[in-house]
């Protein structure tokens, strides 16, 4: 049998023939791919060890930084949908400590440049303390374009300098609506405690008044910030991606610029308050407060020159003075005695003699005037104080409590402003929780004109009016209208400002008639009767609240600060009334002042429903049909043909 020979592969030349490969070539190829392998190592062991160093320079000289896109504030407008607050585009300084060198060899040039104190900006570092060292610092608001070409031409010398584009809060001129609007600013060391501020951190502006305040949550909308790669000098290089900002909502406030405007030029040079709501449905219409204060200084970094200027005013222009004035409510007051005198079937039967006063538990209580035979339908118009001294007597403390309290005295209105106060409405029981004594029967006649223990505030006034006017209802006074809120908001808001809510209130419709006539007549022929307005159902109750005693004054040299306030609580029309009004001037000396001025705000919006009453109607009325133009007759064969021309 044959043998097969095996052939290798390795020993076949180029021509196929089978040669055997000399060792020496063998060895060559594989020093060089050994040569090879050894130079790869050792440049792959130089990257790793001998350049580490400067790869994690490069590392450390570009960095991943989030800057924030902050969102713009949702804007405020009016219940027509009218601009009262608007955001403007501005640039702020901010400070990164992170590409902070030598801060201290740093701070002249950054105080020089910016145009702010050392010391100034020393105290901000420390106030950021707390803060984690990621998170920027603002040095400086509404930097101007040079301070910004500072920033820019220093970028190598000053890296822990950078610029932030941000929405500020532009308000409306001269403190218009300054208490009701609010003001924002940035948030305090003590909102930080707060629990309510949990999610806030240093250098957040948030509302800090009005409705900024209390609707900060939807205001604000949600900060966004994109992630930028940025070398050791701060620039940018690059961006690896962003989370977009969501604008805060904007608000749609109940308040009626034209009413506002009317009501603020009112007040204006005066101190007090103005507050006009819809009885029906508790929208506030407007709200002013004198002095006022220019919120547009404090959404900056507010002036240490403003602020003392402000806090040393001695006639307090950061109060709200609609909500937190509580001062003796005068003789406003007598519409409440008259509904308690009524309802309790006292007041109906009561005739009194008024002959300048009366005498009660030995002491001499004045009436300004010698009305003669008073009752119950005249009591209101004059104004007889000693027919309330006396029906005041008759009820005592505690009857005239229920009923004040049953339109909403002594309690807060539960408005959703911050900082209301309840007011004081006296009782037994009050009296001896108080003052740890009893009530004395003598103090119940000075109550009867809304003086003594009694006092009141503006917003308590108008909502007490309201529900009378209303013919019993008693709504929750708002500034916000109620769609605009969540509903989880809604409840969130009622039960930070508690009140009385909505109520009834005791009141008959032949006492709710006899009422409002007298009212109407305190406008024509009573203490109101210069600011009667021809044509239009106006009524009303003046109020004139000493703000010192007889005696006391007698020993002063009479000043403006002693003077009474004067104070005036109206509606219009009479029946089914859309707008009541409430004033109180400070020491404006007669309930009549007071009267005038609600008389310009009635007449402002009597007119203005006036306008759009007519509008509506023009509106409504068909246009006269035209008459269709002659159709032209076509000839026919019995028409007479037109002979042509030659």
């Amino acid at each position: 049998m044959q043998m097969s020979h095996h052939i290798d592969p390795n020993d076949l030349g180029p021509n196929g023939r089978a040669e055997k490969v000399s060792a020496g070539k063998l060895h060559a190829a594989q020093y060089i791919v050994a040569g090879i392998l050894i130079v790869l190592i050792t440049g792959l062991w130089r990257l790793q060890v001998l350049g580490a160093d400067n790869f994690r320079a490069l590392a450390e000289a570009n960095r991943i930084r989030k800057v924030p896109i902050l969102a713009p504030r949702g804007r405020l407008f009016d219940r027509e949908g009218r601009l009262l607050v608007d955001n403007y585009p501005s640039v702020s300084c901010y400070l990164l400590r992170e590409q902070v060198k030598d801060f201290d060899a740093d701070l002249p040039l950054i105080s020089q440049g910016l145009h702010i104190p050392i010391e100034q900006i020393q105290a901000t570092l420390r106030r950021y303390q707390i803060a984690p060292k990621y998170q920027p610092i603002p040095l400086k608001q509404d930097i101007s374009p040079d301070e910004q070409a500072f920033i820019a031409a220093h970028r190598d010398e000053l890296p822990e300098l950078e610029t932030l584009d941000e929405q500020r809060r532009l308000y409306p001129r001269d403190g218009f609506a300054a208490h009701l609007i609010g003001y924002v600013g940035e948030v305090s060391e003590q909102m930080l405690d707060d629990p309510r501020y949990a999610f806030y951190s240093p250098g957040d502006v948030v509302g800090r008044s009005g409705v900024e305040q209390t609707y900060d949550s939807l205001l604000r909308g949600k900060d966004g910030s994109r992630d930028v790669i940025v070398n050791s000098h701060g620039k940018e290089l690059g961006h690896l991606g962003q989370e977009l900002a969501v604008p805060g909502k904007d608000l749609k406030l109940t308040i009626d610029l034209d009413l506002q405007i009317a009501a603020e030029k009112a007040l204006d040079g005066k101190n007090g308050a103005i507050v006009a709501m819809d009885p029906h449905t508790g929208e506030i219409l407007a709200m002013v407060s004198r002095p006022t204060y220019d919120p547009n200084q404090f959404s900056v970094r507010l002036t240490k020159n403003y602020w003392n200027e402000i806090i040393n005013n001695p006639d307090h222009p950061l109060l709200n003075k609609s909500l937190q004035a509580q001062l003796a409510p005068g003789s406003t007051f007598k519409i409440i005695m008259s509904v308690a005198g009524l309802q309790e079937n006292v007041a109906q039967t009561m005739h009194v003699s008024c002959n300048g006063g009366a005498e009660f538990y030995g002491h001499f209580y004045a009436c300004d005037k010698h009305h003669g035979a008073v009752d119950i339908n005249n009591a209101i118009p004059y104004s007889c104080d000693t027919f309330y001294y006396t029906l005041a007597n008759r009820l005592g403390i505690d009857t005239i409590a229920k009923y004040a309290t049953s339109v909403g005295l002594g309690q807060k209105t539960g408005i959703d402003l911050p900082d209301e106060v309840a007011g004081t409405m006296p009782s037994t029981a009050w009296k001896l929780k108080t003052q740890h004594d009893k009530w004395f029967a003598g103090e119940t006649i000075s109550v009867g004109i809304g003086q003594g223990a009694v006092t009141a505030t503006p917003m308590q006034l108008a909502r007490a009016l309201s529900g009378i006017a209303s013919g019993g209802v008693l709504r929750r006074p708002h500034v916000v209208f109620a769609d605009e809120v969540p509903p989880e908001m809604q409840q969130a808001i009622q039960e930070s400002f508690p009140g009385s809510g909505n109520a009834t209130i005791p009141l008959t419709t032949e006492n709710w008639e006899l009422i409002t006539n007298a009212m109407a007549a305190v406008t024509t022929t009573g203490t109101a009767a210069e600011a009667h307005l021809e044509g239009i159902d106006f009524a009303g109750k003046t109020g004139t609240a000493q703000v010192i005693g007889h005696d006391a004054l007698a020993k002063t040299n009479k000043g403006h600060n002693t003077q009474p306030n004067a104070w005036f609580v109206g509606m219009a029309p009479r029946r089914n009334p859309d707008i009541v009004v409430a004033v109180l001037w400070e020491h404006g000396n007669w309930g009549n002042n007071s009267a005038k001025l609600a008389s310009q705000i009635i007449d402002a919006y009597v007119n203005k429903q006036r306008k759009l009453d007519n509008n509506i109607r023009i509106a409504a009325t068909p246009e006269p049909a035209k008459p269709e133009p002659a159709k032209p007759t076509t000839p026919t064969s019995e028409s007479p043909t037109v002979p042509s021309a030659e």
